[in-house]
């Protein structure tokens, strides 16, 4: 039987190099007959992760009419993407829900239909979604179609310029993870965000453009690309935010921008920050926010050219294993209801502490936060508003620490009822 599912998986892999992305989801479902199953269908999350949609595929091929989109809360398939766990469902066939995910970072779910489950067949439609999202994520580069799929409206210029410089909002190892969201996604303008890991360092980046309109996207674009160029060229946090502040004074000079450039050295723990006029960074320690631990004198914002400005000064802090360090831009605090009222630092803290404390993965605290600063808006934010949190979770040398909640080996199904597979 290993062979059978090496030379399936090896078929699709092969078929799929030269597919269509049109062709994927017929490609992934024919290797799942091929395994055993009926049938296989794959879902993507939609941009603000309230839906997953089903990946279109070629004409005819849909057999029973195309699928409706699957809210996430409130569904099983929703389960298995919200915790990252296989979850069965029993309406009519029986149906098995894997997440797909592409490293950490979550893009979907894999519906997976059959007569009967065995150990054998979880075993083989893990790694048939493990298969897929890697197929999925390399095809998207190069086609509109998963575009079109997630995306529930049109998007504002300034919010497509921002999104095709940001990278996942999921990256991790077995010693950091670090997630992020932001909106108003389909009309973000002025906020963005930037992680990337290299060797045993993870280097951050929030900025927060002045406005909300084309010349704001355009400002953040500059400081994610100049960021980016001085760190590829070895440059420090200094080096980074001077040459930010150089590139938006000569391009942009109407311009300015707060932001936080940091990175954290994984081995040891070490946080180093540079803060540009922005709200400081929180900490996060067990299951409480640190009051003013990594508060530090004001800085000026970015824009501003270098005669206007004094010496930047670079933070230090040693974090404890487990530590947490959660990034906000200003549009999270100060998001009003109808009625006036703010949202807060203090309801920040109080949802991140309570989230993380009953064991939600960090990807999805956060999704869940900025839907409750979504609804606590009405849907309609004056401000964009983007969070990144960061956990440090290092492990000792060969011992590689899980990225999210370990199973018990069980598959839990839409009663809540739980049962261990044969």
């Amino acid at each position: 039987m290993a062979d059978v599912l090496g030379e399936v998986l090896a078929d699709l892999v092969t078929r799929s190099h030269q597919a269509t992305p049109l062709e994927v989801a017929g490609l992934v479902d024919s290797a799942a007959q091929a395994l055993g199953m009926d049938a296989a269908l794959l879902y993507l999350a939609d941009v603000q992760q309230r839906l997953l949609v089903p990946l279109p595929r070629s004409p005819g091929t849909w057999g029973g009419g195309t699928p409706e989109p699957i809210p996430i809360e409130g569904t099983v398939a929703g389960w298995a993407y919200r915790t990252e766990s296989a979850r069965l469902s029993r309406h009519g066939a029986l149906a098995l829900w894997l997440p797909l995910v592409d490293g950490v970072e979550r893009i979907g779910v894999l519906q997976v239909t059959a007569g009967q489950l065995t150990a054998r067949l979880l075993d083989h439609a893990e790694i048939l979604a493990s298969v897929a999202a890697v197929i999925v994520v390399g095809k998207s580069g190069f086609s509109d179609l998963y575009a079109l799929t997630t995306r529930r409206r049109p998007m504002t210029t300034a919010a497509e310029m921002v999104w095709a410089f940001l990278p996942p909002r999921t990256l991790g190892t077995h010693q950091v993870t670090s997630t992020a969201v932001l909106e108003p996604a389909y009309e973000i303008g002025g906020d963005a965000f930037d992680h990337s890991l290299h060797d045993s360092r993870l280097y951050l980046t929030v900025v927060d453009a002045m406005g909300h309109d084309l010349a704001s996207g355009l400002c953040s674009a500059v400081a994610l690309a100049t960021c980016r160029a001085a760190r590829l060229a070895d440059g420090t946090l200094t080096d980074i935010a001077e040459q930010v502040d150089a590139e938006l004074d000569h391009w942009l000079p109407d311009r300015i921008l707060t932001g936080v450039f940091a990175d954290l050295d994984l081995d040891s723990g070490r946080l180093t920050w540079v803060n540009c006029g922005h709200p400081p960074p929180l900490l996060i320690r067990g299951h409480r926010i640190i009051p003013h631990a990594l508060e530090a004198p004001s800085q000026l914002p970015l824009g501003l050219g270098q005669g206007n400005r004094d010496t930047l000064t670079v933070h230090q802090a040693q974090l404890e294993p487990g530590d947490r360090i959660l990034i906000h831009t200003d549009g999270v605090t100060e998001a009003r209801s109808l009625t006036g009222e703010l949202f807060g630092e203090q309801r920040l803290a109080d949802f991140v502490t309570r989230s993380l404390s009953a064991g939600e993965p960090a990807p999805e605290a956060l999704r869940r936060l900025i839907h409750t600063i979504l609804d606590h808006h009405r849907g309609r934010l004056r401000d964009d508003a983007t969070i990144v949190l960061v956990e440090w979770h290092p492990t000792p040398d060969n011992e590689p620490a899980p990225t999210r909640p370990a199973s018990d080996g069980t598959v839990k199904a839409d009663d809540s009822a739980s049962r261990r597979l044969p």
